[in-house]
């Protein structure tokens, strides 16, 4: 098996690019059996280059431009032909408005990995899903039903993201204490935290909301929001910091902004809020979880595959400020039961390994390639 990655991004913007990462750390097989192509250059090009994969860039420029367009299929699906590829497998949803038209051509299989939770009322999950492929990778099972509903159904297989359980290993990071002092934080009183790029739906503000009723116990706990302004909503920093004001919370809700050090931060924490709406996987919380860290995580999407409600983790609607904060209450008022569910949440975690991702990544495209294509068309 030959199979071909194509990426659309080659620098650190989200989940989908740490994963490609630890794929390429642990890929089963020789480095010349993943040839990458990227559309643009940057780190990760380099970083892959490095542990010997063969690496193409080419510049895909944007959708509208139809001769662009035109110019990236066809090298694809020469590239495709020359170097004997058995599959394609686009590494985002967007990658395979490229890869399955060039699979096409070349006469072999295509595939996506679905990163997100697709929708009807989406363009643009509706035109990807009317290219060929063979299939689909979701990365949850709530994923992998949404995609279900568009038209036409695609074979879809649910493969779990990792998480690099090295960087979240507590035993080769400070204790939470020195991690605070490291960082500068109060190395007393609870401290609930968040991490994750400052959108809308990934809940910020309900943890804002929640923390009055949360200070109400505990008049000694801080809540910490640790990442990055978001280009495509660039307000919602402000929004925040506004209703953190209002609430008069300016000396108990912090945003850290964007930190590289993510581990050293969550380790600092002594409850991890993951509040998205239908979060698609939820890598965070299997960070967290890895560190031993009680976490309470939103109620529907991919949380609810990885975390047992009351088990190893617990859950929360998403925008219900009153049930977030009586989730982190059952924490902070039974230490017991926090540390019991971050024992159960770090044995979970070893289920996410990279390892066993890329195994599992592996078999999983092992089965689509009896679903050879038609014949090669002409370039």
């Amino acid at each position: 098996m030959k199979v071909a990655i194509l990426m659309p991004l080659a620098e650190q913007r989200g989940g989908a690019e740490q994963l490609l990462r630890l794929f390429l750390r642990h890929a089963p097989g020789t480095p010349d059996r993943w040839p990458l192509v990227f559309f643009e250059e940057g780190s990760l090009v380099e970083e892959a280059r490095a542990q010997g994969y063969p690496v193409q860039v080419l510049w895909a420029g944007r959708l509208r431009q139809p001769v662009r367009y035109w110019q990236t299929v066809r090298a694809l699906a020469r590239m495709f032909r020359q170097e004997g590829i058995t599959l394609v497998l686009s590494w985002m949803s967007k990658a395979h408005l490229y890869g399955g038209i060039a699979a096409r051509l070349a006469g072999i299989p295509a595939l996506w990995f679905q990163h997100g939770i697709p929708t009807l009322d989406s363009w643009m999950d509706r035109w990807i899903t009317r290219v060929p492929a063979v299939g689909v990778l979701a990365c949850s099972q709530a994923a992998a039903e949404a995609q279900q509903q568009l038209r036409p159904v695609r074979q879809t297989a649910v493969v779990y993201p990792a998480a690099d359980l090295t960087a979240f290993d507590p035993d080769r990071l400070p204790a939470p204490t020195e991690a605070r002092r490291q960082l500068g934080l109060p190395e007393k009183g609870p401290l609930i935290g968040m991490v994750g790029r400052l959108q809308r739906w990934k809940g910020m503000h309900t943890l804002v909301q929640a923390m009055p009723r949360i200070l109400e116990k505990h008049p000694e706990a801080r809540a910490l929001i640790v990442g990055g302004r978001h280009d495509l909503e660039p307000d919602y920093e402000s929004w925040l910091r506004t209703l953190i004001v209002q609430l008069g919370l300016s000396d108990r809700v912090w945003l850290a902004g964007f930190q590289a050090n993510v581990p050293l931060w969550m380790q600092a924490m002594d409850v991890v809020v993951h509040a998205s709406d239908r979060e698609p996987f939820g890598l965070v919380v299997v960070e967290a979880m890895a560190l031993g860290k009680p976490v309470v995580a939103g109620a529907e999407g991919g949380p609810r595959e990885i975390l047992t409600e009351g088990i190893d983790g617990l859950l929360a609607p998403y925008g219900d400020a009153e049930a977030l904060a009586r989730q982190v209450l059952r924490y902070l008022d039974d230490p017991v039961f926090a540390q019991k569910v971050g024992e159960a949440a770090r044995r979970r975690a070893r289920d996410f390994g990279p390892e066993a991702f890329a195994q599992r990544l592996a078999q999983v495209l092992y089965a689509f390639i009896p679903r050879i294509a038609p014949k090669a068309h002409t370039v």
